[in-house]
């Protein structure tokens, strides 16, 4: 029985492949014609009749292979692996995905079917870097029939795999799950939010009504359990409240709030939760306002954060609601804001504490969204809450000017603009 042929061994070779790059690298390699015939369509064709060959040391064939310099080891592994697989399985001879990449790549221009196949076979079963599935995705279109294992791992899901991820995770992240588990819980967030926002593709789920139902139903439930939290925090002691942990997970329904809001900015279902949380403020203030403790500043910055995206949505017309509901939160909220912002800035100041800080515009943001709200009031209201700001210690946030402004110009020309009102008035009475 012959001996196996080994790459390199010049004394049984029959040609050479000869690598050349255009940096001037040239290797040769002692290889035997019936294996890369056999294994290698691109030998095959190099090495047929049809092809010119010139003849070489002992006349043996020599068949020059020009790649780049960054496929060059990869063409040499290509060579060396046309000697060893036999059934398409090596799995220790890849050297990790980055290799295994530029090999298939090399076997799919040299026509190399065995190792093509193996190489699928290892990407398949392995993890990629998000680079290596970029390089991946450019060679699938050379694979043909043999791209089905990796395409597995790529193709979309179909749309009730993706309503049923959806619903899970909406659920898992609405859920007030223990602390240990918030770093998961904010994972779970993020992704539920990716997969309805269109950025460079479509979003991953169009949220349809029932859809929708659920994530109000979460929400629904959140503010149960939170109504419920704020009633006992309300009928005990602010100091027994913080030794129950009541405050910590007061701050994280806040937070989950927070996020809620964004979910459902994107999703135009807003008004269920501004009503909700139009019912509690009351509640939230009181709670707030029992104690300045450290705990409970915390509390009043995530109290901040969702206020603002409420007070947005009221006062730009997303959720519209009935005049003596705006007044009310207008007359609630704003004292609470101008207070809470001295209250956290010298904390900053004081000890430059991260926890603390605020994006500078949400403040701003703040600060016109009331002056929207304002402006959108009965001329009466408005001057008794401008009044009252006038007046205040803390005039210069939230600053009215501009709805002061407005309301002084209003005021000024009322009689003249609305004239045709006292005349329609008078005809009325006449008749």
């Amino acid at each position: 029985m012959d001996a196996p042929s080994t790459i390199g061994d010049r004394s049984t070779s029959d040609v050479v492949v000869r690598l050349r790059t255009q940096d001037g690298r040239d290797e040769w390699i002692y290889c035997h014609s019936n294996i890369l015939v056999e294994k290698s369509k691109y030998f095959a064709d190099r090495l047929s009749e049809n092809w010119p060959t010139c003849q070489i040391l002992d006349s043996r064939n020599c068949v020059e292979v020009y790649c780049q310099e960054s496929d060059f080891d990869h063409h040499v592994n290509v060579l060396r692996l046309l000697y060893v697989v036999i059934d398409g399985s090596v799995d220790d001879l890849w050297n990790g995905v980055k290799n295994a990449i530029g090999i298939l790549r090399v076997a799919i221009e040299l026509g190399c079917p065995k190792i093509v196949t193996a190489c699928v076979s290892y990407l398949e079963a392995v993890p990629w870097e998000e680079s290596e599935e970029e390089e991946i995705i450019k060679i699938i279109p050379g694979l043909g029939s043999q791209v089905e294992p990796i395409l597995a791992r790529l193709q979309p899901v179909n749309p009730s795999a993706i309503r049923g991820i959806f619903i899970s995770t909406l659920q898992f992240a609405m859920s007030s799950p223990p602390s240990l588990m918030n770093d998961l819980k904010s994972s779970a967030q993020e992704q539920l939010e990716y997969m309805v926002t269109e950025d460079d593709d479509a979003p991953l789920l169009i949220a349809d009504d029932d859809i929708k139902s659920e994530v109000k139903d979460c929400v629904r439930r959140l503010f149960s359990r939170f109504n419920n939290l704020l009633e006992a925090l309300s009928c005990e002691p602010t100091e027994a409240a913080g030794e129950a942990g009541k405050m910590e997970l007061f701050q994280s329904y806040l937070a989950d709030f927070s996020w809620a809001c964004q979910l459902l900015t994107k999703l135009e279902i807003m008004r269920e939760f501004v009503n909700s949380w139009v019912d509690v403020s009351d509640k939230i203030v009181k709670v707030m306002q029992s104690s300045i403790a450290v705990e409970e500043t915390k509390a009043k910055l995530k109290v901040v954060e969702v206020v603002a995206k409420v007070l947005e949505a009221i006062g730009y017309g997303t959720v519209i609601l009935p005049t003596t509901k705006r007044l009310h939160m207008v007359k609630l909220w704003l004292p609470f804001v101008r207070v809470t912002k001295p209250l956290i800035d010298s904390i900053i100041t004081n000890d430059d504490c991260l926890e603390f800080k605020i994006d500078s515009e949400l403040w701003q943001s703040l600060e016109s969204t009331f002056v929207s709200i304002i402006l959108a009031l009965p001329s009466t209201d408005q001057a008794e809450i401008l009044t009252e700001w006038l007046g205040n210690e803390h005039v210069q946030y939230p600053d009215l000017t501009e709805a002061f402004e407005v309301w002084c110009y209003r005021s000024k020309v009322a009689k003249r603009r609305l004239s045709f009102l006292a005349g329609e008035h008078h005809m009325t009475n006449t008749l």
